[in-house]
């Protein structure tokens, strides 16, 4: 045998170890990718607006649903009305919600809100804050990382259950009141909310995503998360640092913030919050896809896709 057949012979038997024991390259298309996620973000911010009752927010759902529908197992519609504001005027609002691997026994929800804020009140220019904002990072990043992970889940089924559920009515009033509608009703009732599901099940835990796409990402530890699921948490922030992400992880609790991730921890699911609570143009009209990058979308999903594939069944 010469030189060249060894040779050729070696690593065409390396190669066949590396399959059979699942240590095979990567393919890309099996990674979270950040410019497809960075291109979901911008086809939201495209629409314009996504508050309740406008344009937007209606090609929005039927971009979601369109899109989650090509991927996920089941794909369903949490529809029901809140009364808001002084007035109790009366909303139509969306849960969206999907599922992968439904044989499973076990699984976790992944979540976002897809809605935006139909009101800049932060703005500087106080003749401005009565306008809609496009909500680049404030709704359309947890959403594009969420639909992005959604491609890798039809593709690679996941070793559990995995539950994603976009939830609307997040950023609506000016108060909490009327803020976190959807979650509010998903939590309230939520072995009614799960019923899609066709059976009883177990949720482990849940991870909500928000404002995830800021260029200049720094995540800190929230004091909800860590005080109702601190091993969600440190599998989270664990993640991160294996990956090589530390940095955009910070180990420090810094704030203590109301969002979705609430009401799923007062109906019994130890549900932590992902967020980048310091960024700039929160409630602006500036919060548009240039103070986003492919980068951070690409560094919180790939820490995501860990979380869930390191699972196990």
């Amino acid at each position: 045998m010469t030189i060249y057949r060894i040779h050729l012979f070696v690593c065409s038997t390396l190669l066949v170890l590396a399959v059979l024991l699942g240590c095979a390259p990567a393919d890309q298309n099996l990674r979270f990718d950040g410019e497809r996620a960075f291109h979901l973000l911008k086809s939201q911010v495209d629409l314009g607006p996504r508050y309740p009752g406008s344009p937007g927010h209606d090609a929005a759902y039927r971009m979601i649903v369109s899109h989650l529908k090509r991927y996920a197992s089941k794909c369903e519609t949490q529809q029901f009305k809140a009364a808001v504001g002084e007035n109790k005027s009366e909303l139509l609002l969306k849960n969206v919600m999907a599922v992968f691997n439904p044989d499973a026994n076990d699984y976790i929800v992944i979540a976002a809100h897809w809605d935006t804020r139909p009101t800049a009140d932060c703005e500087v220019n106080t003749e401005n804050r009565n306008k809609p904002i496009l909500g680049a990072n404030d709704g359309a990043s947890g959403v594009a990382v969420l639909l992005e992970v959604a491609r890798l889940l039809h593709q690679r089924r996941p070793p559990i259950g995995v539950i994603m559920v976009l939830f609307d009515g997040e950023d609506y009033g000016q108060n909490s009141d009327d803020m976190f509608l959807g979650s509010r009703h998903f939590a309230r009732d939520l072995k009614r909310s799960l019923s899609f599901m066709g059976k009883s099940i177990r949720v482990r835990y849940g991870i909500l995503l928000d404002m995830v796409g800021d260029r200049n990402l720094t995540i800190y530890r929230e004091r909800h998360s860590v005080n109702a699921a601190p091993e969600v948490v440190d599998k989270v922030w664990q993640a991160a640092k294996e990956l090589g992400y530390g940095k955009y992880f910070q180990q420090e609790m810094k704030y203590i913030i109301e969002d979705d991730h609430v009401p799923l921890i007062k109906a019994g699911i130890k549900c932590i919050d992902v967020i980048d609570f310091d960024y700039a143009p929160w409630h602006t009209l500036d919060d548009t896809p240039d103070k986003c990058s492919p980068k951070s979308l690409e560094i919180v999903g790939r820490v995501l896709e860990k979380v869930i594939y390191s699972e196990k069944p």
